[in-house]
């Protein structure tokens, strides 16, 4: 059975027991702070298990991407290495709200394991929940009575608290679980140990398979544990795990998930894959981390140096190094997996082969980066070689992080250079430097949050904000939130005209007005489906009634921008083509950002194409065609454009002007005709990263203004030229001029600088059978104090050459050596500066007979030269 046969029998399998199944959520979290990626299948549907919103289906089942890389549930370091984690798995799932509880799911389990995919019954143990003193847990009795009716008791494990009571993170739904685990080891192997023994302990052939978790509490901020509204099932199989057991495979590797792959990467290294383990481990690697880095790129995550692009940057870098330290692959090769990955997936995750040019070309430009990075960081540890081999020939813990931070080297990637050149690495050192950061890290993004406090439970926010800029509300709960520079508090409504941020639109502001106080609302955020009123101070009377009332000429100018958002959506695609999908977007009260997919600068005369169209589409007045809970498959019907990465459910809201212009999947608000923009201006147009371009552009009284600076500019540079026509040709006759100006300083400058040479060689001190050149000098800029120097090593034999000089108000100093110097007397130049920079407080390097330094006190200066006399004197001496 290969692995989509496996995969489609545990839906259809689901179907049959009434599941609606649903496609999976991106895997790039939005409106959930605790997390930045899907990291189980559960996820997408903690707010159904908390009671914040009704689910749509009492029964769901579906196969979710996941990744773990971070956090808790982080299996970075084991990929590659062993046989079944990963970064980027899917996860089968069947959910029950409030329905179906421990018997169905246990008995379901059992049916499709044994009887649908035939797995050997006499090969699999399940697990229970023990109890835990120390909550008041008890024994997960139900779970084993319903296991004792279907297998042996032997084959029923007690599990502990950590095995078996599932939690997602340090707060939210939570509840014992019981899990299926499968004995993949030979005959002869079982013979020789019980299965039993191997449960839970990280043997590679006794994994688990199925975990059937019953949630059935809520986890506080202060520890403690509060009964959910209703009872749930949460389970989720690792599919790449049950095809091992099912292709009878020692290892997820070995399976058709990741055999493509595998060989695609062993064919383009020149190897046979189970050769080598080190090659093994580094085809693995690679095989493992494009499935994370091709789909959170289709999902809407571009690499980058923060948050989730970072995680994304970092796995991608890791499958780079691998590549290129034990395949020997020093050119992009990644981004080819990409279309074999989207070939493999293309009927369940479809997202991939639809953007597979642009995730390729993402992938390619990282690739191309990071081994440009890599190159630098191998000079950089080149040229520091001479500095470890004095220092014990051990490269020194700071360096080390050094080139983790700067430069992306792991420690493990350092530690190999470092063999080769006969070094070692300081690795407590380095752990102590990463710790410093982590603690930084931790420090800076620090906050404590309260539980919530319920004034009214089962209460779903109704958000009236299409219709309405107040509303009459009442709180409905609220937190307090406070970090290291402040407090605020998140207060929740019955009933709310404000905004929360959400697809690039900012949140609203304003105030919530009772009959005794104002209490003033800064921004609006969403949270997984509750919208949360950020206030900095609570209310006095927390049961009042309020006058939800937002800042309506802030909201305003929001709207007109977003609506000239989808225009300009809908102008790129008719002027740049139909290539061009949103991958991003900001959108408040003085701007509208829009990054798009193209692979080009987009040219001056499509730019004026472009405002052109928008434009036009505001001078007709076209009215805004609102459409709510339409049907999605209806939606697309119409040609809504809908954006890859976003969550979208059975019904949607459409958003049209004019249908043969502009429709779109969209909840933020808009102008009900487009004449309300008033003008569109594009101020920017710039890249953002490989195959992404960003137009940034103002509507309104904003673009009014921005055209009126512009010309108020343009009049003041008519009245510094005096001239009225033909500003360009003025500007260029000063430029012509002012670059004839320079050649002519540049050449009298030259001659300068050979006459200060001449002057230079005449001073030169003989001490010891060298010539001594320490001197003060005038140069105007940094390149020429080098030629100066080079000049004179052409000049003057066994020279030791000292300058010191201003340059830009800053001090400098160069020395240079004859290259017999160096060789003879084992003189070295950067020894020298970093001794004389001392006199500047400053501090430099170079090479052995070539080397500069700057610092920060221009006065110090006047003593380089006697410094450098009597440096030269004790170097000779000794």
């Amino acid at each position: 059975m290969n692995s989509a046969e496996i995969r489609q029998k545990f839906l259809d399998f689901f179907a049959s027991k009434q599941h609606q199944i649903v496609p999976s959520a991106p895997i790039v979290v939005k409106d959930d702070p605790t997390l930045m990626f899907i990291n189980s299948g559960m996820a997408p549907f903690k707010d159904y298990f908390l009671g914040n919103k009704p689910a749509p289906y009492k029964r769901i089942a579906d196969t979710q991407k996941c990744l773990r890389v971070s956090g808790k549930h982080n299996d970075l370091e084991e990929v590659g290495y062993d046989t079944y984690h990963h970064t980027m798995f899917e996860m089968l799932g069947n959910w029950s709200f409030g329905d179906y509880f421990k018997k169905e799911a246990l008995e379901w389990s059992w049916e499709l394991l044994t009887e649908v995919y035939k797995l050997p019954k006499d090969r699999l143990y399940v697990s229970v929940f023990q109890g835990d003193a120390s909550e008041n847990l008890q024994m997960d009795q139900d779970a084993f009575n319903i296991w004792k009716s279907m297998i042996a008791e032997d084959r029923i494990l007690m599990g502990s608290k950590k095995d078996n009571f599932w939690e997602m993170g340090d707060t939210g739904p939570c509840g014992p679980c019981s899990e299926i685990h499968v004995d993949l080891r030979t005959d002869e192997e079982r013979a020789q140990v019980d299965g039993k023994s191997l449960v839970n302990n990280d043997h590679p052939q006794v994994v688990e398979i199925w975990n059937n978790v019953f949630m059935e509490f809520n986890r506080l901020a202060d520890g403690s544990l509060v009964k959910l509204p209703a009872q749930h099932v949460d389970t989720g199989m690792g599919f790449e795990r049950l095809c091992m057991a099912i292709q009878g495979k020692r290892s997820n590797y070995d399976t058709d998930v990741f055999q493509p792959l595998i060989q695609f990467v062993a064919k383009e290294a020149g190897l046979v894959y189970g050769e080598d383990e080190k090659t093994d481990i580094a085809i693995r690697v690679i095989s493992d981390h494009i499935r994370a880095i091709a789909f959170t790129i289709a999902d809407g995550q571009l690499p980058s140096n923060n948050k989730a692009g970072y995680v994304i940057r970092r796995i991608l870098r890791r499958a780079v190094r691998y590549g290129f330290t034990f395949l020997d692959f020093k050119k992009p090769f990644l981004y080819k997996l990409a279309a074999v990955l989207a070939d493999q997936m293309e009927t369940v995750f479809p997202e991939l082969k639809q953007q597979l040019s642009f995730v390729q070309r993402v992938i390619e430009e990282e690739e191309n980066a990071f081994l440009r990075t890599l190159e630098n960081g191998l000079k950089r540890l080149d040229a520091l070689e001479a500095k470890f081999k004095e220092n014990n020939n051990t490269i020194d813990g700071k360096t080390a992080f050094e080139l983790y931070d700067t430069f992306g080297f792991p420690l493990d990637l350092t530690a190999l250079i470092a063999r080769e050149k006969g070094l070692t690495v300081d690795e407590a050192g380095f752990g102590v430097e990463m710790e410093q950061q982590k603690n930084r890290s931790r420090n800076a993004s620090a906050s404590e949050q309260s539980d919530w406090v319920i004034i009214q439970p089962d209460v779903i926010t109704e958000f009236v904000g299409y219709d309405c800029n107040v509303s009459d509300s009442h709180i409905v709960r609220y937190r307090q939130v406070k970090t290291k520079n402040k407090s605020e508090y998140h207060i929740v409504l019955d009933k709310t005209p404000f905004y929360a941020e959400s697809g690039g639109q900012v949140g609203d502001t304003g105030y919530l007005i009772s009959d005794s106080e104002q209490i003033e609302v800064l921004d609006t955020k969403k949270e997984n489906d509750l919208i949360l009123h950020i206030t900095a101070k609570l209310p006095q009377t927390i049961d009042a009634a309020f006058r939800s009332e937002i800042d309506f000429e802030r909201r305003n100018y929001i709207r007109k921008n977003h609506s000239a958002t989808h225009l300009l959506h809908a102008a790129l695609r008719k002027v740049l083509g139909e290539h061009v999908q949103q991958k991003g977007s900001l959108v408040n009260e003085k701007v509208l950002r829009f990054d798009f997919s193209h692979f080009a600068k987009v040219e001056d005369a499509q730019i004026r194409e472009i405002e052109h169209i928008v434009n036009e589409r505001v001078r007709q007045s076209i009215p805004l065609e609102e459409q709510r809970n339409v049907p999605i498959a209806q939606a697309k019907e119409m040609g809504a454009t809908a954006l890859f990465g976003e969550k979208y459910g059975e019904y949607v809201r459409v958003i049209a002007f004019d249908r043969e212009h502009s429709v779109e999947l969209c909840g933020g608000t808009h102008v009900y005709n487009t004449g309300e923009i008033g003008y569109f201006k594009i101020v920017s147009e710039s890249s953002v990263a490989a195959g992404v371009r960003r137009i940034e552009a103002v509507t309104a009284k904003i673009a009014e203004d921005f055209v009126h600076a512009q010309l108020d500019e343009l009049h003041a540079v008519r009245e510094v030229l005096n001239t009225q026509s033909n500003v360009s040709g003025a500007v260029q006759k000063l430029q012509d001029e002012n670059k004839a100006l320079q050649k002519q300083l540049e050449q009298f400058e030259l001659k300068q600088l050979s006459g200060l040479k001449d002057t230079l060689a005449q001073k030169a001190q003989q001490l010891n059978g060298v010539s001594l050149v320490a001197e003060q000098i005038e140069v105007s800029n940094a390149d020429h104090l080098k030629k100066l120097a080079f000049d004179m090593r052409q000049v003057v034999d066994n020279l030791i050459l000292v300058l010191a000089a201003e340059i830009d108000g800053k001090p400098q100093i160069a020395v240079m050596l004859s290259d017999n110097l160096v060789a003879e007397k084992n003189l070295n130049a950067s020894q020298m500066v970093r001794e004389l920079a001392k006199e500047i407080k400053g501090g430099g390097g170079g090479q052995p007979f070539y080397a500069t330094a700057g610092g920060k006190d221009t006065a110090g200066l006047q003593a380089v030269p006697g410094k450098a006399v009597e440096l030269v004197k004790n170097l000779m001496n000794s």
